[in-house]
């Protein structure tokens, strides 16, 4: 290969790195500035609105419930990959952290039967609530006004929301800040 067709292979790659790295510069630039993203930011440093809502059982649980406790609230549905991934680091931060008053509620805006199998056959052992058309309204009163999933909001011991996520969140993510607030 001669010295200019290496030259501009070389050239070629590096306009195509740097053309991902700008793309992705963009679009989160675009996704935080979203009227939907600023009306969840907008939740942060809110008192949390209260709601109630069933338990996998039908018994009825209000948010009140973890009053003192820095609670993890998140919107997800059995059909949602991105809700999926992100829930075997929601099962571990709640096993390593709930003994310190950490709690983590999951609002599965799915059918209840696919979630009791989900649940079960995932191993989730943190408190889910399911909740159609109320869940939304939950949802919507929290932020979410576009119904995105999965929605995450992180609640400290005063009853306040301290962060909001639209979209998939690491463990390490929320494990920086629920450990802020122990």
């Amino acid at each position: 290969m001669n010295t200019s067709v290496w030259v501009r292979n070389v050239l070629a790659i590096v306009a195509i790195i740097a053309s991902f790295f700008a793309g992705s510069y963009v679009m989160k630039l675009y996704k935080d500035s979203t009227p939907a993203a600023k009306e969840a930011k907008a939740m942060e440093s809110q008192f949390r609105p209260n709601f109630e809502l069933p338990d996998l059982s039908g018994k009825m649980h209000s948010i009140n419930e973890w009053d003192g406790q820095v609670v993890v609230v998140n919107f997800w549905a059995t059909w949602c990959p991105p809700c999926l991934d992100e829930m075997p680091g929601f099962i571990e931060l709640q096993h390593q952290y709930g003994a310190q008053g950490a709690q983590f509620v999951g609002i599965a805006l799915d059918d209840e039967f696919k979630v009791q199998e989900f649940v079960r056959d995932m191993g989730v052992d943190y408190q889910v609530l399911v909740g159609g058309e109320e869940a939304l309204k939950v949802s919507d009163r929290y932020g979410n006004r576009l119904g995105a999933l999965p929605y995450t909001i992180v609640i400290n011991r005063e009853g306040t929301i301290v962060k909001t996520y639209r979209g998939e969140v690491s463990r390490g993510t929320v494990e920086k800040v629920i450990t802020k607030y122990l």
